[in-house]
């Protein structure tokens, strides 16, 4: 306890003693509001903003101040104040609209706009005034808001629960505070590429959660400006004042003023071309010493803006030091309508407390980015009213009152009896028909007893397939919590049966997993034992990609069927550890007892002499089934990205980004004669996978591999080396998959192979030079997949488009093979803002006989 006070005195010197305040609203000469309006005490860096109804309000110890009220396009305004002990203070300012000079600038006909060589000048100190300081730090206050201003009745034809709109408590229109919270946090910044950021205090409206903070610094002394991590926009933003800028931007120069006896120079920037990453506003530069005085830029979605509509920033900057100028308040203003959902909000930061040129510990920058205290989510009412630089709006005073009263009634009463008992009578009925349908679950409630149990949907899964005929399959799951719900163990039992073989196979998992901290708001899985036996139907290459519907329908209309399949009695355990550092390893052993499995029907809908039905097994690699067999194999699986970063919380880190790529390498031996086993075999795979950012130039992801047999005594197909193909127009799993390749014809026991894949996402890039085509915001993506063995060659070329209406994809594919003509086709599939994080994973997790 001690320690945490000790360290709210060193960040907040001030905050037990001050009881004093200084408060007020912000106009114009006509008397209108100016919200967000910058207020700073001269010749320190301490200071306010104000709020989205022009107040403002801050405390301060007595003594007398002079403050200086700032706002772009306004005459900035100082008044002076005698601030006496136990005693608040209420004034105005009223700022007077800036009246530009443009006398002093004599801009000739035909000649070049005065505004060039002022942004030349600026260009030119882009790289000092980025790079001026060593290092430094400051406090941080941020106040994030969203607020729905319209929600329909239904969204993409789905209608909105009641509930929803209850919990959100929105009013009759749809309109209400969708998300309320501040944050304050000290920022330690040391040059060229350190940071870190000390979360000390956090709140969110009815949550317990520790909110977020971003964007600590937007600085367009960088050629590159990056929003929200790249969510709007992964190519970034050029600054107005980047080295290429005059090849991107227009500039006019409005006029100068005075402050504080430094000219500053206005300058109107937009884009020469529509459809390109690029701001339009104004930026007001000081003369002589070219640097950044205040701006107000704005996005829209002709600078290839996505998710929101408009995106506005807005800048002050102010001395801190010796010729030395950072941010004083920051803020960002968005609105956003998609699906008839309409919405704004508000980011606002206040730094304050600059020291520049700090003595950093030489082991203070460490692997962790940011951390937030142990009791960031803990601080009281009294506490965040005493240190609050922006006023609360009434609206928002309101939401917390009414959201953390909910909040703090729920969480009293969780668990006590009634609650338990109220929550386990509202848990959904069964009915047959949705059971069937759509399945099951229920949750039970309790001191001592929490457990989750529920039945698969079964019609959706049934299967059509040559070997068993029509497929039944059933599953179901139960959970439960163990040691104050630390620990999970779950059961899941499967059945399947064919009708067509009369074939009835059965078998269960148990699952343990072991959380670190089930209190923490973000558990994290450290470790799993998974045990699982029984008899089964497995594919050949058991991460196949192959949907089970998609097959169904292949075998009924063209009497092919893709999967290929087997029976085996089998046994398996498998054990998982993520560590925080984000590495991953696992170790897996089982044993099979394989049984070939032949077709027991022809059945089609076709004609049976226009069609040929495919043997269930890989024809391809195989000239007849395969003789039945034991196997027992040991494999594993380690995972690293090295260099990652970290957030700390509380109870728990979480990577989030490192500047190197992902190295897994992976091992399988088929050990002969152990419980009969007749497989005898070494395998190796190691493979690199990243994402690269090249901002303006796209975004590249690729994964190279390389694998070897080093022993091939004995290998059945099933522990061939197998690759994810596609036959079928959807896509396959971008980046892990060829698109053309049949699924078993590229396998192999090779003693050395070598596989790629690697594609382009142009973000806009090229397509927003096509006039017309450029408003559509369709980008354009390329690539290829290759794989070379010591008897094969084959490779993969595409072009496409994506972020077609957000989600689909579209690629012309050639396949080159050494002993035939190329081959072009269409895939479609996932790809874009919204496609891209929709796109389903068709490679299954590595979990038995290797990889």
């Amino acid at each position: 306890m001690k320690f945490v006070l000790g360290i709210l005195f060193f960040i907040f010197p001030s905050t037990f003693v001050f009881s004093q305040k200084i408060f007020g609203t912000v106009y114009n000469e006509v008397g209108d509001l100016l919200p967000y309006s910058s207020i700073t005490i001269k010749n320190s860096t301490m200071g306010a903003s104000a709020n989205e109804n022009a107040k403002f309000s801050f405390k301060l110890s007595p003594g007398k101040y002079t403050l200086i009220c700032q706002r772009i396009g306004y005459t900035a305004t100082e008044k002076t104040v005698e601030l006496k002990a136990n005693e608040n203070v209420e004034f105005s300012f009223i700022l007077k609209l800036q009246k530009l000079i443009l006398d002093e600038v004599v801009v000739k006909s035909g000649g070049e706009d005065p505004a060039y060589e002022i942004i030349r000048n600026a260009i030119k100190k882009r790289k000092f005034y980025q790079n001026d300081v060593k290092g430094f730090s400051c406090n941080l206050y941020e106040k994030d808001m969203v607020k729905l201003l319209h929600l329909p009745d239904r969204i993409m034809g789905f209608k909105v629960p009641k509930e929803d709109r209850q919990q959100m408590q929105l009013d009759s229109s749809g309109q209400g505070i969708i998300y309320l919270s501040e944050s304050v946090a000290k920022v330690d910044v040391q040059r060229p590429n350190k940071f870190k950021m000390n979360v000390t205090s956090s709140r969110v409206s009815g949550s317990g959660s520790f909110g977020f903070t971003f964007p600590a610094f937007i600085s367009f002394y960088s050629n590159n400006i990056n929003v929200f991590s790249g969510q709007i926009n992964p190519r970034g933003f050029v600054s107005p004042i980047a080295d290429g800028a005059l090849n991107f931007y227009r500039y006019k120069f409005m006029g100068s003023f005075v402050e504080d006896g430094r000219l500053i120079n206005t300058i109107r920037v937009w884009p020469r071309r529509s459809y390109e990453p690029l701001f339009y506003g104004v930026i007001n530069i000081i003369e002589d010493s070219w640097r950044i005085h205040s701006l107000d830029l704005t996005l829209t979605k002709t600078a290839q803006l996505e998710l929101l509509d408009t995106l506005q920033i807005v800048q002050q900057h102010v001395p801190v030091g010796n010729n030395v100028w950072r941010v004083k308040n920051q803020l960002l203003h968005f609105r956003f309508k998609q699906f008839a959902v309409a919405a704004s909000g508000n980011f606002v930061n206040v730094y304050s407390n600059y020291e520049i040129n700090p003595a950093f510990d030489k082991k203070y920058f460490d692997k962790v980015i940011i951390k937030y205290d142990t009791a960031v989510n803990k601080r009281s009412r009294q506490y965040w009213d005493s240190i609050r630089p922006v006023p609360l709006e009434y609206e928002e005073l309101k939401d917390y009152k009414v959201k953390d009263s909910v909040y703090d009634a729920s969480k009293d009463s969780l668990y006590r009896k009634f609650s338990f008992d109220s929550l386990n009578r509202k848990q959904p009925k069964f009915s047959l028909f949705s059971g069937l349908l759509n399945g099951y679950s229920r949750t039970h409630y309790g001191h001592k007893k929490y457990y989750e149990w529920g039945i698969e949907p079964v019609l959706p899964k049934i299967e059509y397939n040559f070997a068993e005929g029509i497929v039944l399959n059933f599953s179901a799951r139960y959970s439960r919590y163990l040691k104050r719900r630390k620990n999970k163990i779950t059961l899941l039992p499967y059945l399947r049966y064919g009708f067509s073989n009369g074939h009835f196979n059965a078998w269960a998992s148990v699952v343990i997993d072991k959380n670190r901290n089930a209190i923490s708001q973000m558990q994290t899985t450290k470790r799993s034992i998974t045990i699982s036996g029984g008899k089964r139907v497995s594919e050949f290459y058991k991460q196949s990609a192959i949907d089970p519907l998609v097959n169904s329908v292949s075998s009924l209309l063209w009497g092919t069927s893709y999967m290929k399949t087997y029976e085996n009695w089998f046994a398996n355990i498998h054990y998982k550890k993520t560590l925080e550092s984000g590495l991953q390893f696992y170790v897996n052993t089982l044993y099979e007892n394989r049984i070939p499995l032949n077709n027991s029907t022809h059945f089609t809908l076709r004609k049976k002499d226009s069609i040929h039905i495919t043997p269930n097994y890989p024809d391809e690699i195989m000239a007849g089934q395969f003789q039945p067999h034991q196997a027992f194999v040991v494999s594993a699986m380690l995972s690293f990205k090295p260099g990652q970063k970290y957030i700390q919380f509380p109870y728990n880190k979480i990577p989030v980004s490192s500047k190197y790529p992902t190295f897994t390498i992976a091992y399988a031996k088929g050990i002969n004669h152990i419980f009969g086993s007749d497989v005898h075999f070494d395998k190796w795979l190691f493979s690199i996978n990243d994402d690269m950012n090249f901002k303006l130039g796209g975004l590249m992801k690729y994964k190279v591999s390389l694998g070897w047999f080093i022993n091939s005594k004995a290998v059945n197909v099933q522990d061939y080396q197998h690759f994810n193909g596609n036959i079928g127009v959807l896509a396959g799993e971008y980046v892990n998959s060829f698109q053309v390749a049949g699924y078993y014809s590229q396998s192999t026991v090779s003693p050395l192979y070598s596989l790629a894949h690697i594609e382009h996402h142009f973000n806009g890039m090229l397509t927003n030079k096509i006039p017309l085509f450029k408003r559509l915001n369709w980008n354009l993506t390329a690539g290829g997949n290759g794989l070379l063995t010591r008897q094969n060659k084959y490779g993969e070329m595409f072009v496409g488009l994506e972020n077609i209406l957000k989600i689909f994809r579209v690629d012309c594919v050639w396949a080159f093979r050494e002993t035939y003509k190329p081959e072009l086709v269409m895939r479609i599939g996932m790809g874009g803002l919204l496609g891209g994080k929709m796109q389903r994973s068709q490679n299954k997790p590595v979990l038995e006989g290797g990889f």
